[in-house]
């Protein structure tokens, strides 16, 4: 980067942390992109006379609100809910709700900023927004999880429709929190429609929803690796994290030929050197997505299995590693770890889970790595591919939504390849993701005018 690059980037930052001074997720989700568009701005004047990236990190709307609850003993209960509707330039407000206890505004903020050029990647005209609440639904009853998402969706509603914002599920919403939500909304409103995605199959909700981020994610290693002649084929795989996105990059890797050793939660890992197998995932579903247990248990079932309590999996030797849980869990030491044990591709299935100096690592080694937004794209993806059904009242099969999944998944990795490519030849991922993902919404924003 040269000097002036530089200079505006340090200036842009400096003016960002004083006006949002203590959010670290959101300055760093925003450092990475400025870092990447910065030369790109430069090149085209009116990009900084119009101040789109200025515009571009100020959240057109920040809702913030009560959640008061009462929990199965009668006491009443207060959590804090938040929606940020970061940029709606190509498309109505689209991102997840997760609810977990490290849920703070600066969350919020960063994976609503993310959001923004994840939704512009897959080419769907959807903008980008997040929301959640501090409130963690383990060790919760079905009926105080519903009585929070109850009243979560009694603020909620007003601010969201299918043509104005369009939440789905994420850490801590799945489907039983999707179905409280969309039910309290139905009967507020008194209509049926595609306001939330991530629905049942039976009342709105698209196949693959559930597998479409873990698939999206393989889709996505399946090209990088084939631009250097590999494929999963016979290749050990780390995966951290436990839900919906891990269970089904575990499942998808599995089924393309690979070796899953690893999955984790936020009490520690499972390593299981004999690998996973078919029979094996349907015990990881059963016990994370009907008993809401801890995987932990996986390694009392299977004896070959050790728990590691409090770690996460990146000491383990593996040649593709897939972070699938939460932001910032590769640091600098994972990092070198990953990179000693012989790891040459890392496919972000969850949210920046890898930390700047990390990064840093792994362009320095010059492996194939890929940052959240274009490699777990899948997930919302496919959630515009459900607002799509929704809107034509028509239900596409398993492999109609899959052959689209794949295509989208494609089309990312050449729009990466075609902003990201280096001197040399190698593919800085993380600048092909931000430049592809960052003109189209600057370019929507341009051309509607000061808005």
């Amino acid at each position: 980067m040269d000097k002036i690059c530089r200079q505006y980037v340090d200036n842009f930052m400096s003016e960002l942390i004083r006006k949002n001074p203590g959010e670290a997720e959101f300055h760093q989700a925003v450092r990475e992109v400025v870092e990447s568009v910065a030369p790109y701005i430069m090149q085209y004047p009116y990009l900084r006379e119009q101040k789109i990236l200025e515009r571009i990190v100020e959240p057109e709307r920040v809702i913030m609100f009560r959640v008061p609850w009462v929990d199965d003993r009668g006491e009443v209960q207060i959590n804090r809910g938040y929606r940020v509707q970061m940029n709606s330039a190509i498309g109505p407000y689209k991102g997840g709700i997760r609810f977990h206890a490290s849920v703070t505004l600066s969350i919020m903020k960063f994976l609503a900023f993310e959001q923004t050029f994840k939704n512009s990647l897959t080419t769907l005209p959807m903008g980008g927004a997040k929301g959640g609440s501090d409130f963690s639904p383990r060790g919760k009853s079905d009926a105080e999880v519903m009585r929070f998402c109850q009243s979560f969706m009694t603020e909620l509603y007003r601010h969201i429709g299918q043509d104005t914002d369009v939440p789905a599920g994420d850490i801590g919403v799945g489907g039983r929190e999707v179905g409280y939500l969309f039910g309290q909304y139905k009967r507020i409103r008194d209509e049926f429609t595609g306001t939330l995605t991530g629905k049942g199959q039976y009342w709105g909700g698209s196949r693959l929803r559930p597998e479409a981020t873990g698939y999206g994610a393989c889709y996505f290693a399946q090209a990088m690796l084939a631009t250097r002649g590999k494929s999963f084929q016979g290749q050990t795989v780390c995966i951290s994290g436990a839900g919906n996105v891990a269970q089904y990059a575990a499942q998808k890797a599995m089924r393309l030929g690979a070796k899953v050793v690893t999955l984790s939660d936020s009490d520690g890992f499972i390593y299981d050197p004999e690998g996973l197998t078919e029979d094996k995932m349907n015990y990881v579903l059963e016990l994370k997505n009907i008993r809401r247990g801890r995987i932990k248990e996986y390694a009392d079932k299977y004896p070959a299995a050790q728990y590691f309590p409090g770690e996460r999996p990146w000491r383990i030797p593996c040649d593709i590693a897939m972070p699938c849980a939460t932001q910032n869990e590769i640091e600098k030491d994972d990092a070198q770890h990953l990179i000693e044990g012989g790891c040459y591709c890392v496919t972000e299935g969850a949210n920046m889970p890898s930390t700047p100096e990390a990064i840093e690592i792994f362009h320095n080694a010059k492996i194939l790595y890929s940052p959240g937004k274009a490699s777990n794209a899948g997930g919302v993806a496919t959630s515009g591919l459900e607002m799509t059904q929704n809107s034509i009242r028509q239900r596409w099969t398993a492999e109609e939504v899959d052959e689209h999944l794949h295509r989208i998944m494609a089309d990312i990795h050449q729009a990466c390849i075609k902003y990201g490519t280096e001197p040399d030849g190698y593919v800085n991922y993380v600048k092909g993701a931000n430049i592809a993902g960052f003109i189209k919404v600057a370019n929507a924003m341009a051309e509607q005018g000061v808005v």
